[in-house]
């Protein structure tokens, strides 16, 4: 009897669920043993941390319903190493002592590790500030926001879309609090004049203070300094200044960017080694004009489309399909009852167009309920390529040249 062809998948965010689910329904199970590895049992709605830290309720979504009948396995473990030599992973159970090891041999592997809070290795950062990166920290953050009385200062730092969501929720949903932004450049610069207009009229309205062109150098536990050696007052500083990957890659023999991300081509194989595929965050993907794609839900989950996709085309033995990776818009949550949804071209530049009030914010909630939706039923809607494995053509596969899809 031909020995399964062993599919593992590193991480179940956005990409990795969606890669997962999305390789099951391609894919026969007597041909494949799919394994989908991460540390927690359900799926976290990355996009709504900042709803999370301010109190609200968000729906529980366990992987063991989302997978049932699909014919992924479900292991519930922490990454420790990748080995792209000897083709394995080492893993420590999620609920066990770091004694307790495991490792598990891939055919092919599809790391989706993804990223978190990035300190930007500024002084008193990891010690005082809180991320919105993940649950942990949004819980955290929870937590110290409700022992907070009404008059203290909370600061956000980082004038991206995290930082503005983050600023605006807090503000609405905490009107009793000081709330304040810093931002290096200017508020919403990298909007088009409409919606850098609604956004100011939003941050005015909920009475949110900006700080503009303003870099933090420092951190402590009851306020910040910036380059100019101007003190800003923060019972709590929030920190959203970007996102860092998962360091495990850059352990590896794997060829990976200065920024730590897995060099892959146009179908997201590594370069490096073509049984390692990488997706989301954890990946350098080219995309329109070869400007790399930003990390974010909107990269993610068409790296894991075309993943999968090619994936299954190598082992079945039929064509390689071409997932079109491409923007179309920046949609971004300004607390519950306002949002902007702000039209870009194919490489993620501003055009005048922009959605903007409470048309805007029903937008937002109908893509991040369609994200997730997307990932709690990973094999609807999606072609099967039943094919039997061909396993000589898998192995002797070329690796195909980088190029934007």
């Amino acid at each position: 009897m031909q020995q399964q062809h062993r599919i593992i998948v590193l991480g179940a965010g956005y990409s990795g669920a969606i890669a997962a689910g999305r390789l099951a329904k391609r894919l026969r199970r007597e041909d494949v043993a799919i394994t989908l590895v991460n540390a927690e049992p359900d799926f976290v709605e990355r996009v709504r941390m900042h709803q999370l830290a301010v109190g609200q309720e968000l729906t529980p979504r366990p992987f063991s319903e989302m997978f049932a009948g699909t014919g992924v396995a479900l292991k519930y473990a922490k990454v420790t190493a990748v080995d792209a030599d000897r083709k394995h992973v080492t893993v420590v159970d999620a609920n066990g002592a770091e004694s307790d090891t495991e490792e598990l041999p891939y055919d092919t592997l599809v790391y989706a590790l993804g990223s978190g809070w990035n300190s930007q290795g500024v002084p008193g950062t990891a010690e005082h500030a809180h991320e919105i990166a993940g649950r942990p920290g949004a819980l955290r953050l929870r937590e110290r926001l409700a022992g907070l009385n009404a008059g203290q200062q909370v600061l956000v730092i980082g004038g991206g879309l995290t930082g503005l969501e983050a600023a605006t929720e807090l503000a609405e949903a905490r009107p009793d609090l000081d709330i304040a932004l810093a931002a290096r450049s200017g508020l919403g610069d990298t909007l088009s004049p409409k919606g850098r207009g609604h956004l100011r009229k939003v941050f005015d309205k909920l009475g949110i203070t900006v700080h503009e062109h303003t870099a933090v150098t420092e951190v402590t536990p009851d306020h910040v300094t910036t380059a100019d050696g101007t003190t800003l007052p923060a019972s709590v500083t929030v920190w959203t200044a970007g996102f860092a990957v998962h360091p495990i890659a850059e352990a590896t023999t794997l060829e990976v960017s200065g920024t730590g991300q897995i060099m892959v081509d146009a179908t997201m194989r590594s370069r490096s080694h073509p049984d390692v595929y990488a997706i989301g965050d954890a990946a350098l993907v080219a995309g329109p004009g070869d400007k790399p794609l930003r990390m974010s839900c909107a990269s993610g989950v068409p790296t894991a489309w075309q993943a999968a996709d090619a994936i299954a085309a190598r082992l079945t033995g039929t064509k390689l399909p071409k997932t079109p990776l491409r923007y179309f818009n920046q949609c971004i949550s300004l607390g519950r009852k306002e949002g902007l949804i702000q039209y870009v071209t194919a490489d993620d530049r501003a055009v005048s167009t922009a959605l903007t009030g409470r048309l805007a914010a029903i937008y937002k909630e109908l893509v991040c309920k369609g994200a997730a939706w997307g990932v709690a039923h990973p094999t609807l809607g999606v072609p099967a390529r039943r094919r039997p494995v061909v396993r000589e053509r898998a192995l002797e596969a070329p690796a195909v040249s980088a190029s934007a899809a």
